[in-house]
């Protein structure tokens, strides 16, 4: 086979046992697990807005950027949960470009993973230290699961990954909620499909052991739009989609039906500004509709300290390397009008 080992890497169990979580962390994740799983679950009226860089490719800049979001959250801690994107791991469509921080913790230098590993534990970890706010991050790699799962509060599958089996049926072991993004094709059965697979029980081989799961009741979709075969982005945002999506979940026997709007990839067209209008829609549907209210439970938005997107190698502190994000301050604006526009 063409494969070449490098190295043997630490298994997350080793990771923890180097770093664990410090004493008093794990009540504060319990905590906010307890209060996203209620909105998922009905109980509360509050509304999640999954915000963050699209890569969390600095340590220093996503803290910086992460402190602004804590005291924002204070704010509006009665209407609104945020939960900071901290991507440490990012699908390359055609396998080029900048793979994250755990590939990458310096994105001018060759991989490193084993310096990634310690890198993307160390930076999750240091949020909750400092902002007592838990993550969010992509199950990119479902065998690296367990080298964050006592630090994050949400785990987004991508668009590439929701038909993957080994992902549905490591998302159906964890005990937070999972978000089953639709497919690049846009086609919502498959990503359905993926909610049923991960909230039922499950026998597999994961790490090496054969594993028993009792399923993820908190499995939920995400719908990010899609791109038609001329290659053409189709939003799937709208009234008339989100009404679609609630049908067909009152045709399937599923726990805690719900729905995260991104806000940006498919159904912005990547034009990062569009994410304030898409956001205020959704928030108007939501007031239109009692089944929308009951249905979408929250947004996703990709924001960092400054607007757009740069070259790696610029050096633009706190600006995107890859996907154009919102900047700080219409970021925190757009906070203030979701907690707003809720009524």
């Amino acid at each position: 086979m063409g494969l070449e080992f490098i190295s043997k890497l630490p298994t997350p169990a080793q990771i923890r046992d180097q770093f664990p979580l410090p004493h008093g962390l794990s009540a504060v994740k319990e905590a906010r697990d307890a209060q996203i799983r209620q909105v998922l679950t009905g109980e509360s009226s509050r509304f999640l807005v999954i915000i963050g860089p699209c890569s969390a490719d600095n340590e220093d800049s996503v803290l910086e950027y992460v402190n602004r979001l804590a005291a924002v959250q204070e704010k509006v801690k009665d209407r609104l949960i945020l939960i900071p994107r901290v991507y440490t791991n990012k699908p390359r469509t055609t396998g080029e470009g900048y793979k994250g921080l755990l590939h990458q913790p310096d994105p001018e230098k060759k991989p490193d993973m084993y310096e990634g590993i310690i890198a993307i534990r160390r930076l999750h970890m240091h949020v909750v230290q400092q902002t007592g706010l838990t993550t969010a991050d992509e199950m990119l790699y479902p065998d690296n699961l367990r080298y964050l799962s006592d630090l994050m509060s949400y785990i987004a599958v991508g668009a590439r990954s929701v038909e993957n089996q080994q992902h549905r049926l490591v998302a159906s072991g964890c005990d937070v909620p999972v978000g089953m993004k639709n497919p690049t094709s846009g086609d919502l059965s498959v990503m359905l499909n993926s909610v049923v697979a991960a909230q039922g029980a499950h026998e597999f081989i994961f790490r090496g052991y054969e594993v028993h799961t009792p399923g993820n009741p908190l499995t939920h979709t995400i719908l990010r739009g899609a791109v038609n075969k001329h290659g053409q982005n189709l939003p799937n945002y709208h009234y008339e989609d989100l009404i679609l999506l609630h049908r067909l979940y009152s045709e399937r026997d599923l726990k805690n039906p719900a729905c995260i709007v991104d806000a940006n990839h498919s159904n912005s067209g990547k034009q990062y500004m569009e994410q304030i209008r898409i956001v205020k829609e959704v928030l108007h549907s939501r007031r239109h509709s009692s089944e929308i209210r009951e249905l979408v439970k929250g947004v996703m938005v990709e924001s960092y300290l400054e607007p757009g997107n740069q070259k790696i190698g610029e050096h633009c502190y706190g600006k995107s390397i890859t996907d154009p994000c919102l900047g700080w301050d219409d970021s925190e604006r757009l906070i203030y009008e979701i907690a707003e526009g809720l009524d």
